[in-house]
C-alpha cells in the first residue's frame, strides 16, 4: 500500500469572505477585551478609592490606547491560535490554522503569524492573494475545518485529528 503525505490544497483554504469575517469578529473581540480591561481597572480604582490606576486609564492618549490595543491583539491571537489553532472568530466561521502538512502550527509559527499582523495594511493582504502575509510569512494556512478533517481522514483513517 502506498503511503501518501497530506498537503493542504487550494480547495481546503478558507474563502475571502470567511477571512474578512474572521478579521471583523476578531477586531471586535480585541476591542471588547481592551474596553473591558480599562473599565475593570477604572471600577476597581473607584471602589477602592485608589484613583491612580483609574486616572491613568482615563488619561491615556490615542497613541497609548493604540499601543495597549496592540498588546491585547498580540495576546489574543497568540494565545488562542497557539492553544486552539483558531481564534473565536474561526470557531464561528468553522476554520482553523494548520501547517502545510495539516499539523498544528508550532509556537514559532504562531509568534511569526501574530507579529506579522502588526504590519500596516496587513489585514487586507489576503484580498490580493489566496493567503495573507501573516499566512505566508509563518507558512501556515487557514482552512475550512470540516473539509480539512474529511480529506485528512480519507488519506489516513487511523490518524487522530485533534482540533
Amino acid at each position: 500500500m502506498e503511503n501518501k503525505k497530506f498537503t493542504v490544497t487550494d480547495d481546503l483554504l478558507a474563502s475571502k469572505s470567511q477571512r474578512f469575517l474572521n478579521f471583523l469578529i476578531d477586531v471586535l473581540i480585541v476591542y471588547i477585551i481592551g474596553i473591558t480591561i480599562g473599565t475593570t481597572i477604572t471600577i476597581i480604582g473607584d471602589l477602592t478609592n485608589s484613583y491612580a490606576a483609574s486616572n491613568w486609564v482615563k488619561a491615556l492618549s490615542h497613541i497609548e490606547n493604540l499601543f495597549f490595543g496592540l498588546i491585547v491583539l498580540f495576546f489574543y491571537y497568540g494565545l488562542t491560535e497557539m492553544y486552539f489553532s483558531r481564534t473565536f472568530a474561526k470557531y464561528f466561521t468553522k476554520t482553523l490554522v494548520v501547517k502545510h502538512d495539516g499539523s498544528k502550527p508550532n509556537m514559532k509559527s504562531i509568534i511569526i503569524r501574530t507579529v506579522s499582523r502588526l504590519i500596516p495594511l496587513e489585514p487586507f493582504s489576503f484580498l490580493t492573494g489566496a493567503r495573507g502575509w501573516h499566512d505566508t510569512l509563518s507558512v501556515t494556512y487557514v482552512v475550512k475545518k470540516h473539509e480539512f478533517i474529511a480529506k485528512k481522514k480519507l488519506l489516513d483513517p487511523s490518524d487522530e485529528i485533534v482540533v
